[in-house]
This record gives C-alpha cells, structure tokens and sequence, in this order.
C-alpha cells in the first residue's frame, strides 16, 4: 500500500496558499511599504554573499533537511553561501508558516521571515522563495512580458487580476537576460484560473507545458542571479569535462605509465558513440578510451587531471564509464595529494572499478574527501585475458558535495513508458539499499502513473525487512530518503534534475489505526519476493503520485541511451530535531572530510542597538559539535 505526502494532489506554490485562504501580493510575496519588481533595483536590497539564517523549530522535519540541500544548490551553482546567524543584523528566519511566501530583497529589517509551510517541502519551492528574498520578482512580471505570453483577463479569478501585472522597467532589472519560459520564478498555466483554462498562454505554444517548472534554476535563473551578485565561480563547484575539446581539460597523460588514454569518438568493439551527446551531433563527440586489446598483461595508462584546490573537504566524482574489454581488465580512481610533506604528490587509489564487459555506458560515484591540493587519477591496467575493446571513461564531473549513497538504473526506458499499464500494474521495484544507519529499503516507480493520476511518474519509499533489524531502532526515527532523477546533462551546473524526499516520523500512524507507519516491516508489512525467490516483508510505502509528468520527463536529458538514473540517499537527520541547547542544524564550509554541523537557537531578534560582537564562551555547552556565541550577554548555540 501507498500514501501520498501530498494527499494525491500535484499542488504548485499558489495552489497551496490559495486553499489557505492567503492573499499575498503575486500569490506569494509579503510585502512592506512600497516594493517594486523582477530583479529589485538598488544595491541595499541585496544581501551579502554569506547570508545569515536561523531554522526555527517550528519547521517540519522533511523540510528542514530539504532546505539545507536547496543551500547546497546554491552553493553548487552560484556564489551565494548560507551560515547559522550569530547576532548579524538582518538574517532570514525560516519557519513554518501558513503557506510558503517570502520578502523580495533584503528588506534592512532584522529578522525577515520566510515561509515553509505544509506541502511547501519541495526543493524548487524552496528555492523559488529564496530567490525572492535574494532580490527576485516572478519571471511574468517583467516590463517586456507580452511579448512572450498572453495574459487571459477573463480566466482569471474575480479579485486576482493584480497577480498579473507587470512593472515597467524603471523599478524592476531584467539584467539583459532573455524572457525566460524555463524559469523557476514563472506562473504555471494555470495560476489563479477561475474554471479549467490557462491563465497564461506562451505565445510559442511549445513552451505552454514548460512554464511553471519547480524542478531547479534553470540557466537563465543563474545567468540573473549570478550577475545580481557578481558571481564568478560558485562554491562547492570544481570541475566538468565531456572531452569536447582537443585539451582534454587540461588533464595528463601520466609518465608512471607504459601506455596512453586516447581520445576517440569511436571504437569498434563499443561505444559506438560518447556519451555527451550519443552521436547526435555532426564532427563531435569524444570520450577517452584506454585499448585493452593491446600490449602486455598488466600494461597500465595513467590520465590526472590538472592540479585542483578543494575548499570543504569532502568531494564526489562523477562519471560515466563503459567497459568493452575483458572482466580482468581494471580501472583503479584515485588522487595524487601534495602535502608540505609530500610535494611531488603522492597517489592514492580510492576505488577499484570492475565487471563484466557492458554494451552501455554506465554511471559511477567515488567518493574522494581530499583536503589538500591535488588531481583526480584514472588508471586503466589490462587484464590476463583476450579483449577485443577497453575501458572508456566520459563526463566527468567533481565538486565538493556528498556522493549519492545508491543508483537505480532502469534500462529500456521507452519500452517501458510504451508497455506498462498505469496502477500497480506498471509498477517496479528498486533493488533492495541500505541506509547509512543500517535500515533496509526499497523504493517504486509508477512508469505510467497511478490509475487516478495516470501520464505521471509516481515514486514511493518503502523500508523492508533487512539483517539489522534486530538490532535497530522501531520505528524507525527520522531517516530522510531523497530520490532524484537525473537530468543527464554531461554539466553537473546545468541540469535540473527533478527530487523528492521522504522523512519518517516515529509517530506517524497508519491509517486510523495505533499501528506505526514506520515500525518494523516484519510486524507492519506484507509478505513480498525478490526476482530470485527470496522472501522479504515489505512496509507501507510513502511518496508522491505527482512526481514528474511525462512532458517533463520527456524533455531534458533525463532518458538517455534508453535509461533513466534514479540517485537515492538515506541518511539520519536526527540532529534537525531542537532541543533545549541546540537547534537548526547546517552544513559549513570547512576543511574536514565531512560537514560540520552547526546549529542556532530561535532566539529573539538582538534589540538595537544593544547587539553585541558575539564572543566565544568559556565551557561549551553545546550539543552536535554546536558553536557557543554570546549575543545580548547571553549564551546562544549555534
């Protein structure tokens, strides 16, 4: 059996406030004094680069650990950073209120709320309402917007038609960027509708199922961000290469070596094409291929990258690999770090890469948690046996934030969308995981939807009976599954993949019962059997019925070579929860192989001007590896 965390409705932003009763300028700005729009004009709006938040208790669980990722995003494609507030004068106060809304800019006011409220604990939507508070009105707002859409008056709900103003560029900035239908910040078609016909009409009708995207920025949402804040490089960012280019990206052939990586956009025995652009593309399409079926057993070649400098500590590696030589043949991933000890570097391999030969190109994780100067090493060595091909590596991507912990591939996609009946019909399952913390899990897709919500994919997580489970907490408390989509563009930067997450609540019921929803699937699920036989008890499932629609899927890169990518992270968020001394947990910048957590009490606002410069206190009392400031000669734990 499934639930639906949404009660089975695909709701957008002004769908939610609108049920609440809400009337919020644009569906979900506060407003204050005389405000006007798309990027806001003048430079006292902006924040600084680093801002200030506290996470107030009031929160849902889900959506504390979902805003922390939506941080990563910024982190990952601007140069945005958000930190635990310590006494700064104006800060962003999360919490949750009746809807999800926001202040546009930095209104110089102290604390600023910014509402999450129910079902506002998506990630687009978190990050649609940061965009806000950075200095952002909504996309069809902007001075030049009838150019691009038409505006239906008489669709629009009586009272409502202020929603769709638009504002002349002498009080809003459109950064000379393009109207974007793509945006984050666009009105779906159906915002503020009075019966079943769009409000909102694209003047370029292939775009009327593309406005109203809540997956992630898109590029033109960055290109406007990052000008607003001069932003050169983002943060966590390190690296990508598809190989296009004659440089390779300025990576090496090693001299450690007896043999070479090549650059090709062919081999006979596979790929037959790369991996960027499957072929698509007249005159490109290069991969790195290292020939197996040459030279002496053991013969290795060696291909670094340039020389990388990590900011956080922690980084994942991401890449495509396709084996068309022999099972004996390896691919070692690895880093050479130069310490002060060691300046001619020392190599150090962190994964070994093998299996049988595959006619596909498959997608890796590794893991690297470097903390000095260093490249990324990939070393192919050929094995005691007859191949025919080799090893080929393509899109790489490195930056400084944590590896997926699982991968579902799901092979001949189409056939699938083309064959499987909506409802439980069409339903398959994941392979069984394992959570960090040791819980056994699965998790479904819907190809063809449910039979009430069909023409979406719909995706549930279920935890099922494992070898821990003696051993473990029930029920199971506070473990956040986020299940992503991978938009498959060869830049980490430019995709927009689409996520959900799930958190389990120790409390929650099943049904109307006294049964725990999340208890032990040996005492609340249903007898279930995996491909090979091998019985299993599989708990409740928790998820969404509106996790993507077709259209969207079918657009980007998210079906690739006939497959899809699903990346699934379990992880304990129990450090979210409040307590007495230590509250609002956040990743930092820092340089230990993990994220440091630090976390802010909800204190009240300082009164001015009776801030003092938070000192560090004698004794910490903190909880979590908390930080412990005086503000208003008071102790407070960040």
């Amino acid at each position: 059996s499934e639930i639906d965390v949404d009660g089975g409705i695909d709701q957008d932003i002004f769908d939610i406030n609108e049920a609440l009763g809400l009337d919020l300028f644009e569906g979900d700005i506060k407003l204050d004094r005389m405000q006007e729009r798309n990027s806001i004009i003048g430079d006292n709006y902006r924040w600084p680069h680093v801002i200030p938040y506290v996470l107030e208790d009031s929160l849902e669980m889900n959506a504390k650990g979902l805003i922390l990722k939506a941080f990563e995003q910024y982190r990952l494609k601007t140069c945005i950073d958000f930190k635990p507030w310590e006494g700064e004068k104006n800060y962003i106060s999360v919490f949750k209120g009746s809807g999800c809304w926001s202040s546009v800019g930095n209104r110089q006011g102290g604390l600023q709320q910014l509402s999450i409220g129910a079902n506002c604990d998506k990630i687009g939507t978190i990050q649609h309402e940061f965009m806000h508070a950075l200095g952002f009105w909504h996309e069809q707002s902007r001075s030049d917007r009838d150019d691009y859409v038409s505006i239906m008056w008489d669709r629009i709900q009586a009272g409502k038609d202020h929603n769709f103003n638009k504002y002349d560029d002498k009080t809003s900035d459109s950064l000379n960027v393009p109207y974007d239908y793509t945006s984050v910040m666009h009105y779906s078609q159906n915002a503020f509708r009075n019966g079943t016909e769009p409000t909102i009409v694209t003047n370029i009708p292939d775009f009327m199922n593309v406005i109203g995207q809540r997956m992630d920025f898109s590029d033109y949402d960055l290109q406007k961000l990052n000008r607003l804040y001069n932003c050169s490089s983002s943060l966590s960012f390190m690296d990508t290469c598809s190989f296009e280019l004659e440089n390779i990206c300025g990576m090496i052939q090693s001299s450690d070596d007896n043999s070479d990586w090549q650059r090709l956009s062919h081999v006979p025995a596979g790929p037959n094409t790369d991996h960027t652009n499957m072929g698509e593309c007249k005159d490109s399409g290069y991969f790195m291929h290292f020939n197996t079926s040459a030279g002496a057993e053991g013969s290795t070649a060696i291909l670094e990258s340039r020389i990388l400098y990590p900011k956080r500590g922690f980084q994942c590696l991401q890449f495509y690999f396709y084996n068309s030589g022999h099972e004996s043949d390896r691919l070692y991933v690895g880093v050479r770090e130069y310490t002060s000890a060691h300046p001619n570097g020392t190599l150090r391999l962190i994964e070994e890469i093998k299996g049988s030969p595959e006619n596909y190109w498959q997608l890796h994780h590794v893991s690297l948690n470097v903390t000095s100067k260093f490249r990324v090493v990939f070393q192919g060595v050929r094995g005691s046996s007859l191949s025919n091909g080799g090893l080929s590596i393509d899109d790489i991507n490195l930056s400084e934030t944590q590896c997926p912990h699982h991968v579902w591939h799901i092979r001949n996609f189409t056939h699938l969308l083309n064959t499987s009946p909506a409802g439980q019909a069409g339903k398959i399952y994941s392979p069984p995981f394992y959570s960090s913390k040791g819980y056994a899990f699965q998790v479904s897709l819907f190809v063809n939807g449910t039979t009430d919500n069909p023409f979406n994919l719909a995706m549930y997580l279920y935890l099922i009976s494992g070898a821990n489970d003696d051993q473990l907490q029930w029920p199971c408390a506070w473990q956040q599954g986020t299940m992503i989509l991978l938009d498959q563009h060869p830049d980490i930067r430019r995709r927009m993949s689409n996520q959900r997450s799930i958190t389990t609540d120790p409390l929650k019921l099943l049904d109307s019962s006294s049964t725990y929803f999340w208890d032990r699937p040996d005492k609340v699920g249903s007898i279930a059997s995996f491909p090979n036989g091998t019985q299993f008890k599989r708990g409740p499932g928790s998820g969404t019925n509106a996790f993507l629609t077709h259209q969207r899927l079918r657009s980007r890169n998210f079906i690739k070579e006939d497959g899809v990518y699903i990346l699934i992270t379990m992880e304990d968020i129990s450090h979210l929860l409040s307590t007495q001394t230590s509250v609002s947990p956040t990743f930092v910048m820092n340089t230990s192989t993990t994220p440091t957590i630090t976390t802010t009490s909800p204190v009240t606002p300082p009164k001015e001007p009776d801030t003092e410069v938070p000192n560090f206190c004698p004794n910490n009392p903190c909880e979590n590896d908390g930080v412990c400031v005086i503000v208003d000669r008071e102790p407070v734990c960040r």
